[in-house]
């Protein structure tokens, strides 16, 4: 058992590098472990979308928020920033004609997702600080638990995502507030009628 008082400062990459000091005490026993629960830090956002689960995705990268390029970027890519913010499912990968206006450097290009990956960082080809110019555009996404099928994306048969299966809507249970709330989610604008 470690029973060596460890000293850091806060600011060390690594344990081994925080100074230690010969505890006094030495009455441990594993009644004692230290036990921690660590968060990972998030390093992806989505901005000026029209929703929490919409917009230009974003990545951290040394301290700075910048752009990831869309040369690639498709569903496979959105299913993983989407998981990794809680966000459903994606609806569409998008380019940043569609989301909004990038800040900052372009920091990730090629992300390349199977798309089962946990996090944007763990998918095979990122290549991170990139600071290249991306002659296409900043890559965005859609995220929902709802999805309109059998139209566009922005038209069709309303689903919902309960437990893990695509449900149909029935329309009795519908109205045209519930509708603005879905297109405005699927990032498609306001509703100008219900299809039904």
């Amino acid at each position: 058992m470690w029973t060596q008082e460890i000293q850091c400062r806060g600011n060390e990459s690594q344990i081994h590098l925080c100074p230690t000091s010969p505890s006094h005490e030495n009455n441990c026993s594993h009644d004692n472990d230290v036990g921690l629960v660590c968060a990972e830090i998030i390093n992806v956002r989505l901005v000026n979308g029209n929703s929490p689960c919409s917009g230009t995705v974003e990545v951290l990268h040394r301290g700075q928020w910048g752009t990831v390029c869309d040369v690639g970027w498709d569903l496979a890519d959105a299913a993983v920033v989407c998981r990794e913010l809680d966000c459903e499912e994606p609806v569409d990968a998008l380019s940043d004609a569609h989301v909004g206006l990038e800040s900052g450097p372009v920091w990730m290009n090629n992300a390349m997702c199977a798309g089962s990956e946990s996090t944007l960082k763990k998918c095979g080809s990122v290549i991170w600080g990139f600071q290249g110019v991306c002659q296409s555009k900043s890559a965005g996404i859609i995220c929902s638990g709802v999805r309109l099928v059998g139209g566009s994306r922005c038209s069709g048969r309303l689903e919902i995502l309960h437990d893990q299966t695509w449900m149909s809507v029935c329309d009795s249970v519908f109205d045209q507030q519930d509708a603005e709330v879905v297109c405005r989610e699927l990032d498609c604008g306001c509703s100008c009628r219900d299809a039904q």
